[in-house]
């Protein structure tokens, strides 16, 4: 697909695809591709970006056009409209945000009735209709965006404490809100949860979103955990379907360690199906590995949380996730859902009565990687250039360790992983590799 990435509609705010007649033309689309189901709503909110409120406007103007109704969330977590749409048993979600991207970004992601993600084959007809009709279109007047409902994020965060519904007794957390749509309710969900909240990169302008802050820059989230003796620290993306961690050391966890420590918890308390656990070709192979002295299975996906997802009904797994921070919790939500997972983790650290850096004992292999901003994207097996670099790099490490790229389904870059015993021998060859891209195919 050339306008929907691995999450959804991505691009520059007021620029085809998202521009206002583009945007309303989606909404109009997709009212008329729904049933009568959930009494046509459609549950509508969004991030803190500038661009989203207009955008949530445009959209809702083109669904009543399409004669749907809409239930405004305003500023929300992509996953809570997932939830949202459950819990009033709405036709659809529509989640207006860029995830971690720059704020100049805006996105669109669609849920159906099920809280998962709008499947690929529909998004491809909505593609087609935008495509056909094309940029450069006249601009249509955008509307004032509807009034939010106060209560759907209330409900949303009754959701949260119902899924995991330990009180946590005041166990202490760090959270960075990465100025992001949790910059609220993250804190509003951990507090109702019994925790103690501080909160930092909570005061969100519309421009700051992921500037500097959050799950994409989580040193400072870190440093303040260890700094304010704090057990756990967590750090959300622009939309907090993504979180990274610190233990009370300050120490950075990434999304292996959160399914290394649940999964090793809910096989504890047999909670963990023989599917076992799904990760993606991005996953360190220190956790399969360890995963597999641990009696769990482990199944890798392709990258975004729909290809996990999907790997997960296929194994019958009920937890699978990203080195990213996207985890799935299949027993207590459909979408990938940062402050869920933080929850969660919080439940399992105060239970277990040890500090977080007790139970992340994940020992991963050496691993690098670099993303590559591309002017092109080509099938790297015909680019003789790097398909050389890549067979030299395998032949280096002889079955110790593994080279992966791929171009990211969101943003112009290839990402280059290298994984390997030795820390320099892997940086080495990634060096080699990033230099073949660079020569063929680097933007200028």
């Amino acid at each position: 697909m050339k306008l929907f990435g691995t999450d959804g509609l991505r691009g520059k705010a007021g620029e085809f695809p998202l521009d206002s007649a583009s945007v309303r033309l989606l909404g109009r689309e997709l009212a008329t591709r729904l049933s009568s189901d959930g009494g046509r709503r459609v549950v509508v909110g969004g991030d803190t970006r500038e661009s989203t409120p207009r955008i949530i406007a445009d959209l809702s103007a083109g669904l009543a056009e399409g004669g749907c109704g809409v239930a405004a969330a305003g500023v929300i977590t992509t996953p809570g409209i997932a939830e949202l749409v459950l819990e009033i048993e709405a036709a659809a979600g529509i989640a207006v945000s860029a995830s971690h991207n720059p704020y100049e970004d805006n996105g669109i992601k669609i849920f159906g009735r099920d809280g998962r993600k709008w499947p690929d084959e529909e998004e491809e007809r909505l593609e087609r209709t935008l495509l056909e009709a094309g940029p450069g279109r006249k601009s249509v007047t955008t509307p004032p965006p509807p009034d939010p409902d106060p209560g759907l994020a209330a409900t949303y965060i009754s959701r949260l404490k119902a899924s995991v519904p330990e009180n946590l007794g005041g166990f202490p957390v760090l959270m960075d809100a990465g100025h992001g749509a949790a910059y609220q309710i993250g804190p509003r969900a951990l507090r109702r949860a019994g925790a103690r909240v501080a909160a930092i990169h909570d005061a969100p302008d519309g421009r700051n979103i992921n500037l500097g802050c959050g799950a994409l820059h989580p040193e400072t989230m870190a440093q303040a955990t260890r700094n304010n003796g704090m057990a756990l620290g967590v750090a959300f993306d622009g939309d907090a379907d993504r979180s990274i961690f610190s233990d009370e050391r300050g120490r950075i966890l990434d999304g292996d360690d959160v399914l290394w420590i649940v999964a090793r918890a809910w096989k504890a308390a047999g909670k963990l199906t023989p599917g076992g656990v799904v990760g993606t070709v991005m996953s360190n192979y220190g956790l399969e590995a360890g995963l597999k002295r641990e009696g769990i299975a482990f199944h890798r996906a392709a990258v975004g949380d729909r290809n996990v997802a999907r790997r997960m009904d296929e194994t019958g797994a009920v937890l699978g996730g990203e080195t990213s921070g996207h985890v799935l919790l299949a027993p207590l939500s459909p979408a990938g859902d940062g402050i869920l997972t933080a929850l969660l983790l919080s439940a399992i650290v105060y239970r277990s009565d040890r500090p977080l850096s007790e139970l992340a004992t994940l020992e991963k292999m050496p691993q690098t990687l670099r993303n590559i901003r591309v002017g092109r994207r080509v099938p790297i097996d015909e680019v003789a250039g790097i398909s050389r670099a890549v067979r030299q790099a395998e032949e280096a490490l002889s079955a110790r360790g593994r080279v992966f790229l791929r171009y990211s389904g969101t943003e112009p870059l290839l990402r280059i992983l290298v994984e390997g015993p030795e820390a320099g021998e892997v940086r080495s060859i990634a060096d080699e590799l990033e230099a073949a891209v660079r020569a063929e195919l680097a933007a200028v």
